[in-house]
This record gives C-alpha cells, structure tokens and sequence, in this order.
C-alpha cells in the first residue's frame, strides 16, 4: 500500500508543474492569435473605409 501511494505522489508531482507550463503557453499562444485577429479586422475596416465602401 504505502508503494502505490509513493507511485501516486510522484506522479501527481511529475504533472503538476507539466499542466501549468501547457496552460501558461496556450494562453500566450491564445492571446497572440487574439491580436493578430485584432489587427487583422482593423486593415480590413480601414480598407473598406479608404476605398468608399458603402456601410448601408
């Protein structure tokens, strides 16, 4: 018994810091996405404002 709990706490220590560093580089990756789609509907807002589009 006392192994499998020893097997248990190794484990559980060997992906707590894993989960967090996933975590940490999907939100960065996240954000980054974010911006560039930010950016991305400004040029198309400012295109279709220099090219006289019609906003009916």
């Amino acid at each position: 018994m006392k192994t499998t709990l020893l097997i248990k706490e190794i484990y559980l220590q060997a992906f707590r810091n894993f989960s967090s560093y996933i975590i940490k580089n999907y939100l960065k990756v996240l954000s980054w996405f974010t911006f560039f789609l930010i950016i991305v509907g400004f040029y198309a807002l400012i295109f279709r404002i220099s090219t006289g589009f019609a906003f009916d």
